[in-house]
């Protein structure tokens, strides 16, 4: 720590800071806009002025950019130095020329960190009257509006754009007084991380396209805390509603987690909640009126439960709370967890790993500070796609690390660290089937089959540690395994990455031996297994059998009534499986948000609520409960969450009364007891009784207004707030308005900080934590002194076959993730069908891109267009998992190629 005076008030800061973060974390508003926690300074804009001093007799003093001066134990300066606060309107003034007077229209009004900084510095009136210097605008995509005329040329949006995120076709394009930031020529923006540039860029330049459509000021947004339902790495989400619609997702920031940003899936993938596809009344079929209320429903599900065998279908995309409840009416026996046994197996070797405490799970803050990475089988890119912006930034910090050493120049000095640094990068073993966007930062590059991953993998663990059995490995693979152990030797705190993406369980044995191996040698090592889907972790930690059990149990038991939790069960599996499951029920209750193919065989349909209109946890990949919590209150009332249906199932089935509520820590104490491996997951976030002072959280902001107006159309009267007995928010403006535990702020709003910058009030320093953060509960325990127990059963090499090809899954961003795919712009980027080979093999038979082939998958013919890959190994073909048309397959199943069309 450091001691500095400011205006001669005396304060302790941490050294290696700034003076900008310096005056941040203790209080003092001082405005900036081209500095970012995450992007470091260049001082740019001019804007954070201040006034340092020799020493407490210097009267004179210099002008310096705040964010350009590091910190120096007794350093005096002055923030309300007439001269600096002249300075700052100056600059302001200078930057405001050219800005149109367009607040009252522009999207950003309201929540615009130009309109905060600008009255920081007292700027309140305009002298220039001259003409205004005009841009025309970019079409960018379906995700991003682009409104250059706003720019004030922070040049944050470039610097992230670039070296942050990694994208190329964002840039800036200057002549003489002219500075203009967009892409070359009108297209959409390729980085899957672009909808990030909404909250970067301080001004109304890029803002949320979709938001657009039905657009609302922020203040005006009933917002609440919620997670990302589109990926595991469980991104902590705003959601913001207005007239009972899904308005917008923006980030709630997480040190542990996400950080900053979100990837746009995440950001632009939330229109499912609106789709005219949403199951909004209970349906019983086959009877002459089908669509019935609660009572009916009820009174039909207790003939239903007590006269047939129950079984359970649990999901990965359903709440932790609804997969309780679900197995808690079923009986544990009879639960099964809706995906194919060897996805089970895969996922229950991952969950026996990270339970077993050896290696700590990785956080993405842990990925960030790593000095070396090992991805070994899984494509991050699109399954994990922040995760994968985490490993770009371990990868660029290590590399500012090496060329900083020995060196007086401070990490948030960007501009200087990227002079020193060049082309420098830190340690990165990308290991995949195919080529990624990671490739480009890595140090080695393997594709491969799974089982030559696993083999390389572990050749790895073995020269990290002698004792275990040598691989065979060809030269080149030998070289690169040699190659990758030499820099995890050299490692301090290496992590580990694989996943159930391939379906291959050899690939997380490996992943294990290497990072348990790693331990002799580093400081701490971590590894994270990727998972598909949401809250597939928290499934798995349920230890249930797979689909196939399933059917199993339906073709050999009697008079079975089989309820489905939000799973559609065609994508997950072949539909001749399926349909034999459904074929061997006598009755199907199926609770969903959304009609699909599974639906359609349900008897009983029962609506569930999205995410968005109820209360829930999910476990993300590394084994972290976090709490999602309702944003609305949906206006037909029969959209209840799944857990509250099965509860009340639960009931009726027992004929007791259902005289009172269940909440969800309820629920999950139930789990608890039930599975002892769930421990601590009902203390994820505060209760539902949580107060402060009394008074419950607000979900509206203090400016909220028009709520009396609303219903004016229907009612002239205000109606009464609806109650929420399962969180510690209200529906209203009105209850505490301090600062809330982290896991329940729904909205960052500070006096002067309107837009998402205030986030830096919220936190203990600028980029660090959030004051008193709890971030989640992180169910797996690291016992730092566990013995290791390797695997050994090393899986032999990848056998190319004569006229037959591993069917392996490729991975979409866009359109392989279920819900995601219901949003127009999500929809717009997602890829037509297609089957994946190498050039190798695509040259033996004459093919081109385009070509069409007709493959043979289990007796079903499917004609693809063939796309070639020069990184596909040979003897494997990918075809894209989810797509909407696209099957689910038999995955590292053995396919043909039946016809060719050229």
């Amino acid at each position: 720590m450091s001691t500095i005076f400011i205006d001669n008030k005396q304060y302790e800061v941490k050294a290696g800071k700034n003076l900008l973060e310096a005056c941040l974390g203790v209080g003092i508003d001082l405005p900036y806009f081209c500095w970012h926690p995450a992007l470091g300074s260049v001082g740019a804009c001019r804007q954070c002025a201040v006034k340092v001093f020799r020493d407490e007799n210097d009267t004179q003093g210099r002008l310096v950019m705040s964010c350009m001066e590091g910190i120096r134990d007794g350093l005096h300066l002055s923030v309300n130095d007439k001269t600096a606060k002249a300075f700052r309107s100056q600059v302001i003034e200078w930057l405001m020329t050219n800005h149109p007077h367009d607040c009252p229209v522009c999207d950003e009004g309201g929540s615009c960190h130009l309109q905060d900084m600008t009255v920081m510095t007292g700027h309140d009136y305009r002298r220039y009257h001259f003409k205004k210097r005009t841009y025309t605008n970019q079409y960018l995509g379906p995700f991003i509006h682009h409104e250059m005329n706003r720019c004030i040329q922070c040049y944050r949006c470039v610097r992230y754009y670039h070296e942050y995120a990694g994208g190329k076709d964002l840039n800036v394009f200057a002549a003489h007084n002219h500075v203009y930031f967009g892409r070359e020529r009108d297209g959409v923006l390729e980085s899957p991380f672009s909808g990030n540039l909404v909250e970067v860029c301080p001004t109304g330049v890029f803002t949320d396209k979709t938001l657009r459509e039905h657009y609302t000021r922020k203040w005006d947004l009933t917002t609440a805390p919620s997670v990302c339902h589109h990926c595991a790495v469980g991104c902590n989400t705003i959601a913001g509603e207005r007239y009972g619609q899904l308005r917008c997702i923006t980030n709630r920031y997480n040190s542990q987690v996400n950080g900053y940003f979100l990837c746009d899936r995440g950001r632009f993938g939330y229109e499912f909640v609106n789709s005219e596809n949403r199951i909004t009344q209970p349906i019983i079929r086959n009877q002459a009126v089908e669509a019935v209320d609660e009572t009916s429903l009820l009174e039909h599900l207790r003939t239903l439960l007590t006269n047939h065998t129950v079984i359970g279908i649990g999901s990965p995309r359903a709440s932790m709370e609804s997969n309780i409840a679900l197995m808690q009416l079923v009986g544990r026996e009879n639960f099964y967890q809706g995906i194919s046994d060897n996805e089970v197996f895969v996922e229950r070797r991952i969950e026996e790993v990270m339970q077993s405490g050896v290696i700590k799970a990785a956080s993405l803050q842990d990925i960030q500070h790593s000095d070396a990475i090992v991805i070994l089988g899984e494509d991050i890119w699109n399954t994990a796609p922040v995760m994968a912006l985490a490993v770009r930034q371990g990868v660029m910090k290590t590399a500012a690390q090496h060329a900083l050493e020995n060196r007086a120049i401070a990490e948030w000095h960007d501009a200087a660290v990227k002079e020193i640094v060049q082309q420098e990068k830190g340690f990165l073993a990308n290991c995949t089937i195919g080529a990624s966007p990671l490739d480009e930062i890595s140090s080695s590059i393997i594709h491969k089959a799974p089982e030559d991953l696993a083999r390389l993998g572990f050749a790895i663990a073995q020269r990290l540690n002698t004792v275990l059995p040598a691989v065979q490995l060809n030269d080149e693979m030998s070289t690169q395994a040699a190659i990758i152990a030499a820099a995890l030797q050299k490692a301090k705190r290496p992590v580990i990455i694989s996943g159930a993406g391939l379906y291959n369980e050899a690939l997380i044995r490996a992943a294990f031996d290497i990072a348990a191996a790693c331990k002799a040698t580093a400081t701490e090592v971590h590894l994270a297994y990727v998972m598909p889907e949401c809250n597939s972790m928290g499934l798995a930690m349920m230890q249930a059998s797979g689909f196939e059990n399933a059917v199993l149990r339906a073709s050999r038991a009697k008079n079975v009534a089989a309820i489905v939790l939000e799973n559609d069960l065609y994508r997950n599996m072949p539909a001749q499986i399926t349909d034999v499951f459904f074929n061997n029920c006598q009755h199907c209750i199926v609770l969903d948000s959304l009609n699909n193919a599974t639906t359609q065989h349900a008897d009983v349909l029962i609506p569930a609520a999205s995410f968005a209109e109820g209360d829930g946890t999910l476990v993300n990949y590394e084994g972290r409960a976090q709490r999602f919590y309702q944003v609305f209150v949906p206006a037909n009332k029969n959209m209840q969450e799944s857990w509250k249906w099965l509860m009340k199932m639960r009931l009726i089935q027992s004929g007791a009364a259902i005289d009172k509520p269940c909440h969800p820590e309820e629920v999950l104490m139930m789990g608890e007891q039930l599975l002892p491996q769930l421990k601590g997951i009902s203390t994820a976030a505060p209760r539902r009784d949580f107060r402060v002072n009394g008074q419950a959280l607000p979900r509206e902001p203090h400016r909220y207004s028009g709520r009396t107006a609303m219903l004016a159309n229907l009612a002239v009267s205000e109606p009464k707030p609806k109650q929420d007995g399962d969180s510690p928010f209200t529906f209203t403006m009105e209850g505490y308005s301090g600062m809330p535990p982290s896991p329940l702020i729904p909205f960052f709003w500070s006096p002067g900080w309107n837009s998402i910058q205030a986030v830096n009030k919220y936190q203990e320093e600028p980029g660090g934590s959030l004051k008193n953060e709890h971030a989640g509960k992180l169910l797996f325990e690291y016992k730092r002194d566990a013995t290791p127990v390797y695997f050994k059963d090393i899986p032999e090499a990848f056998v190319v076959r004569t006229d037959k090809w591993l069917l392996l899954p490729q991975y979409e961003i866009f359109g392989s993730e279920e819900l995601s795919v219901y949003s127009k712009g999500i929809s717009e980027r997602s890829p037509a069908a297609y089957i994946a080979m190498s050039a190798l093999d695509a040259d033996q038979m004459s093919l081109v891109n385009g070509s069409l082939i007709t493959v043979k998958i289990f007796e079903q013919l499917y004609e693809l267009p063939v796309r070639i890959h020069a990184n596909i190994p040979k003897g494997v073909v990918l075809m894209p998992s989810g797509l909407p048309g696209v099957p689910a397959m038999a995955w590292n199943s053995w396919v043909q190629i039946i016809s060719i069309k050229l």
